[in-house]
């Protein structure tokens, strides 16, 4: 405890559990200096005391899992490292299957830990038993076995952070609250405490569940919500051992590890109870909420199913400690869009102790390199919007995902809560006329559309029955002419004297072309990864409509104006103004020109060309673009009037063959026609040149963008990877994405 409480500090981290000890451990390694970190209590006195202390290494991406595996890594050194005890031991974990659906999903889990350089091991009921004597097996379909995951103790292994920290030079106060934070121009500049401000170029905002309300005090949105979350202590139970796996029953949504000769058991359960929807009390140190015995019966019922000795077991303890948890079941990390310099690791979901130890590092070295080290899109706190901080939201959504741990991951799964949320104009029409929606970002948008012999489609991680209908909307955009409802595209308006010069540095293709002209751009980071692909239409001299992805509309809009300097540019978020309709197929001018007198002819209007036509009794916007290859056009409709232009579509269209389509045709077809999604085949840790998109690429048109310099010194054995695409010999086989491919039986990607 330092005595001189100090005015100024380069980093101050709010928050001492595991996560904002493990940033100022990374960030002392990476020798940044004059480092603060204050707790309102005592270190881990807020939600790391009460976890269960369970490490895993494999999670749902490459990069997520580098992660893990690095966070075991440093817990099994970090004792020897610091002489503080962190209780970590390495005794693997075993996950069951129930049944063969699980199982399935077991097989997928052991190929992506192959591919991810994982050990891991597919065994039958009677190895995991002999494993886990204690379990019970008969029900069993098999299970998977992960030699390197392990165990700590939290609060121990907190302290071996802190301990490393101070030895690195920072400085730690307890019993130090924040009152508010100071602000300049869009710039953090300093933290108010009970004992005196701070000033500061950087705050890591590492409060746990209290992360919410210290950014509301920065003008800072960070969606997560705390939910009570339940484990039992047992007394010694006979047979059990320190050596005794952890074992996870996500059938019965139950975990089990050895703790001083008996069990805990906790667990995720379907539906949660949410908590602290007023605010968390001041005080809250070190405590735990009443026992709920009927909200933990379903895990009870099923942990006594799975390890009999459970039921005569006598119960220590029924521990109810709050957790956090957010939108979509990842942590959240970075740079908030709204500050900067205001930086956050919060969010945890009750795995805070498996991940803050990689997740600490990650965000030390975003604050060091003022960006993001590798691909993070999974956890990037820019991946929510404002409207994310309604209250009300937070409280039902978190009722699912904290189900969501150990829930059936199907293929595309779709969660059910705060819906419908962000609704095109012509929503009503399309599920009346039989759309299954999905929801992107909180927009809804149909995946596919019914039809009499299929109306509901089960899931499943075989050939799936929306595939039928779905090969018919595929038909309809390449033999005729099918509209899609892209409304939910992110939409910018980006005018000033300098705009052009602004989207130059920013973007690798070359924007100056003349009005009334498309092009579409990657935008880059200093690795030469992409930020962003993106397709900008130039309406004037001064004034471009840039197209993104749905789900990018925060992080592009953060992307662009954090590049904008003094008086250039303004960048408006205009999104709700536009209704998008894509009217691709051979017969999709056929169908416009029933429509419109403008001439639509490829001469007078180009490839690439945007042009202001008459549609029905509208005038729209059209550019004549298409995602899924071939014919087709775009049409931007502003939203008053997009019904009046889908209902002359279709009573202009049915004796052409038009259809609705949904985005499963539409991602189906753009695949097939080689074009690529952001979140998908493109990201920040892929180039142009590895995707396969240096045609789009422009280094010698005079500017010096971003990424340039990182595109100009390829490898000299060439790129290290390599998009491709690939065409199965089996047509009964069907990928989902995400599958390992195999060459010559060892993975490659």
């Amino acid at each position: 405890m330092e005595k001189t409480f100090p005015a100024a500090a380069q980093v101050v981290i709010i928050g001492g559990g595991i996560a904002g000890c493990s940033v100022a451990y990374h960030l002392a390694k990476l020798g940044v200096r004059d480092i603060v970190l204050v707790e309102q209590g005592q270190l881990t006195c807020g939600t790391t005391w009460h976890a269960a202390g369970l490490v895993g290494q494999l999670r749902a991406n490459r990069n997520m899992t580098q992660m893990s595996r690095y966070g075991v890594e440093l817990y099994a050194r970090l004792e020897a490292e610091t002489g503080q005890a962190t209780g970590w031991r390495q005794c693997g974990s075993i996950t069951v299957a129930r049944t063969a659906e699980r199982m399935i999903l077991l097989r997928r889990m052991l190929a992506t830990a192959a591919s991810f350089g994982v050990e891991a091991e597919l065994i039958d009921p009677k190895e995991a038993g002999r494993r886990w004597p204690l379990m019970r097996t008969d029900d069993l379909a098999g299970a998977v076995w992960l030699p390197g995951d392990g165990k700590a103790n939290p609060t121990d292994l907190t302290q071996a952070l802190a301990k490393g920290a101070r030895q690195g030079g920072v400085r730690i106060f307890e019993k130090t609250r924040v009152t508010g934070l100071r602000r300049d121009k869009g710039q953090v500049t300093g933290v108010e405490t009970n004992r005196g401000t701070i000033a500061c170029a950087a705050v890591a905002n590492c409060a746990g569940q209290w992360a919410r309300g210290l950014g509301l005090l920065a003008g800072v949105n960070v969606p997560l919500h705390s939910a009570e979350h339940f484990y039992i202590v047992t007394k010694p139970i006979a047979g059990i051992t320190p050596d005794l796996p952890v074992m996870r029953d996500p059938d019965g949504y139950t975990y089990f590890k050895e703790e001083v000769g008996g069990l805990v058991m906790g667990g995720f359960e379907p539906a949660a109870k949410p908590w602290g929807m007023d605010g968390i009390p001041d005080g809250f140190e070190f405590q735990l909420l009443n026992e709920d015995w009927d909200q933990f019966e379903i895990l009870m019922t099923n942990a006594i199913a799975r390890v009999p000795a459970l039921e005569t077991a006598e119960v220590r303890q029924l521990l109810n400690g709050p957790e956090s948890f957010t939108l979509d079941g990842n942590f959240i990390l970075g740079e908030a869009p709204e500050l900067r310099g205001f930086y956050v690791a919060a969010g945890f979901n009750s795995a805070g102790i498996a991940n803050a130890g990689g997740a600490g590092r990650l965000l030390a070295e975003w604050i060091a390199g003022n960006e993001p080290p590798m691909d993070l899109l999974d956890v990037d706190i820019r991946r929510f919007a404002g409207f994310h901080a309604n209250r009300a939201h937070l409280r039902d959504r978190t009722v699912e995902t904290l189900g969501l741990h150990y829930a059936m991951r199907w293929p595309r799964l779709e969660l059910a809560s705060v819906r419908p949320l962000r609704c095109s104009p012509l929503y009503d029409r399309l599920k009346a006329k039989g759309a299954q929606f999905g929801s992107k970002i909180g927009w809804e948008r149909p995946n596919w559309f019914a039809t009499a012999a299929v109306s509901v489609s089960p899931p499943t991680f075989g050939r799936p029955t929306w595939l039928d209908p779905c090969i018919e909307e595929q038909c309809a955009a390449r033999e005729a002419v099918a509209v899609f409802d892209q409304t939910s595209f992110a939409k910018f308006l980006l005018q000033g004297r300098d705009a052009e010069a602004v989207l130059q540095r920013l973007c690798a293709n070359d924007i100056a072309v003349p009005p009334g002209r498309t092009v579409y751009t990657a935008m880059l980071n200093r690795r030469g990864g992409f930020e962003s692909d993106i397709t900008i239409q130039r309406l004037a001299h001064d004034r471009f409509f840039i197209v993104s992805a749905t789900a990018q509309a925060a992080r592009d809009a953060d992307w662009v104006t954090r590049h904008i300097g003094a008086h250039e540019a303004a960048l408006v978020d205009v999104t709700s103004g536009w209704t998008v309709l894509s009217v691709m197929g051979p017969r999709a001018r056929e169908l416009l020109t029933r429509l419109s007198k403008d001439d639509l002819t490829p001469a007078a209007f180009p490839f690439a060309a945007v042009r202001e036509i008459d549609v029905g009794y509208a005038r729209v916007r059209a550019a004549r673009l298409s995602y899924i290859g071939g014919p087709g056009f775009e049409l931007y409709i502003p939203s008053e009037f997009a019904t009046g232009v889908y209902d002359a579509l279709f009573a202009a269209g049915g004796e052409l063959g038009l259809r609705d389509a949904g985005y499963y045709a539409l991602d189906a077809l753009r695949i097939e026609a080689g074009r690529r999604a952001f979140g998908a085949e493109l990201g920040p840790d892929e180039t142009p040149y590895q995707a396969g998109l240096e045609t789009f690429v422009r280094p010698g048109k005079g500017v010096d963008f971003i990424g340039r310099a990182a595109l100009a010194k390829p490898p000299a054995s060439g790129p290290a990877k390599r998009l491709a695409l690939f065409v199965l010999d089996d047509p009964a086989a069907f990928l989902w994405g995400g599958e390992a491919i195999l060459r010559d039986g060892a993975p490659v990607g």
